[in-house]
């Protein structure tokens, strides 16, 4: 997989959000526990994002030498990092920590950062059979407390894992947590340099908890398929996504209702049997 890909990769694709962009009409038919468990499924997917964003950004090319370059450039580490995060790398332990400004340190995408994201590196960073382990720090959002183990484990032929194990964001209204399990394979674009003709394909399941305490799970049902050309990166093209939650309440969320596999952010979301067309925000 080509380095810069993966990295961009992480951020669109987790952080567009699998279930994100309810409207308040929608709310109002859907049923305010499998919105809630919706949006917060959004959020998990947004932390993720982030999170492996900045690592991956700031990984060693070679995570045996402690004077190893990144595999992003100055740009994109400037692009990603900003110049209120600190790294460190310790490779005698293949320790890799970022330490953000304690006053608070604003990301691109506009959120305040505190603590530190500790990553782990065992074997090779991004060959097969190597993996990551990331933790967090007294690590907050927005001041929301964000926990959890992130687990990134590359399998080959542009192929990884991600298992997310406790995991939960606290915030004045309540905390959501969540297991999860991704599989990401990309499926064009391996053999060139730009990011524009880059596709991927993603399955997996969710397991959590909403702020409102009600438990629920989210299944990929059809892979959902994300392509990179101009006009399509911020939302997936194809691809299905179940909720049922502990309320006895199941949404699906279709991100290609019309089955063309446009660029664009019409999604439809069925629950008992009624379908709306939504816009993904």
């Amino acid at each position: 997989m080509k380095h810069t890909a993966y990295r961009t990769a992480l951020a669109v694709l987790l952080g567009s959000g699998l279930l994100a962009g309810l409207g308040s009409c929608a709310k109002d038919d859907l049923g305010l526990a499998t919105t809630t468990s919706a949006e917060d499924q959004a959020d998990a997917e947004g932390s993720d994002a982030a999170t492996l964003e900045y690592i991956d950004a700031n990984a060693p090319a070679d995570v045996n030498q402690a004077a190893a370059g990144t595999y992003a450039s100055a740009d994109d580490l400037r692009s990603v990092c900003g110049s209120c995060v600190t790294r460190t790398y310790d490779a005698a332990t293949r320790t890799l920590t970022l330490t953000f400004d304690p006053n608070g340190c604003v990301g691109r995408d506009g959120r305040v950062r505190r603590g530190q994201i500790v990553a782990v590196f065992s074997g090779q960073h991004r060959q097969p059979g190597a993996s990551v382990v990331v933790t967090q720090v007294n690590y907050s959002v927005n001041g929301n407390p964000h926990k959890g183990t992130r687990i990134i484990t590359y399998t080959g032929n542009g192929t990884y894992t991600l298992r997310v194990q406790e995991a939960s964001i606290t915030t004045p209204t309540g905390t959501a947590s969540w297991n999860s399990e991704r599989t990401y394979t990309q499926t064009a674009g391996q053999a060139t340099r730009t990011l524009l003709d880059d596709e991927f394909s993603v399955t997996g399941n969710v397991t959590g908890t909403n702020r409102k305490g009600v438990s629920f799970v989210a299944t990929i049902q059809q892979p959902l398929k994300k392509v990179f050309q101009r006009g399509c990166a911020r939302f997936f093209t194809a691809g299905t996504v179940e909720i049922k939650t502990s309320k006895e309440k199941t949404l699906l969320l279709n991100y290609d209702p019309a089955g063309t596999a446009a660029c664009d952010n019409i999604a439809s979301v069925t629950i008992n049997g009624r379908t709306r067309t939504i816009r993904l925000r």
